[in-house]
């Protein structure tokens, strides 16, 4: 039954947008050419690594999004900057302080990467893995 939400997902994102989200997502890396491309096509790497059942959607007029059993994070992309928002960021524990920005806020929190900055992999794919496990503890069960 997964597959079946995940395979819906994908097909209703791509028919907005004329191509899969994959593929979207693919295209804005080639587009951007330079650093943020380049961090945007790492840190794609890093949560498919964290969470090999990722779902990849492209939400909000262009917007790479990661899901799994919800949303994990957004990917998006600004002259000086590559941010990463986390949906539900404040519910997670972040030991070694990858959040840096929108911090004020209830729900969400991200991380702004700018060109030069070193990524912490092994904590962002512990924060992803971590985004998950909340994602799936809070799923209601489906009536029979």
């Amino acid at each position: 039954m997964k597959q079946a939400t995940a395979t819906m997902k994908k097909s209703s994102a791509k028919e907005g947008e004329g191509g899969s989200p994959s593929r979207l997502i693919d295209a804005r890396i080639r587009e951007l050419g330079d650093w943020r491309g380049e961090t945007l096509a790492r840190i794609r790497d890093l949560i498919k690594q964290a969470d090999p059942e990722v779902v990849e959607e492209w939400k909000w007029r262009g917007v790479p999004v990661w899901s799994h059993g919800g949303i994990i994070c957004t990917g998006e992309t600004y002259k000086s900057v590559v941010k990463m928002t986390f949906a539900k960021g404040a519910s997670l524990e972040d030991p070694s302080g990858l959040f840096n920005s929108s911090l004020e806020g209830n729900t969400r929190r991200a991380i702004d990467i700018h060109e030069g900055d070193k990524i912490d992999e092994a904590a962002l794919k512990a924060l992803i893995r971590a985004a998950v496990a909340l994602n799936l503890s809070q799923k209601k069960p489906k009536r029979a």
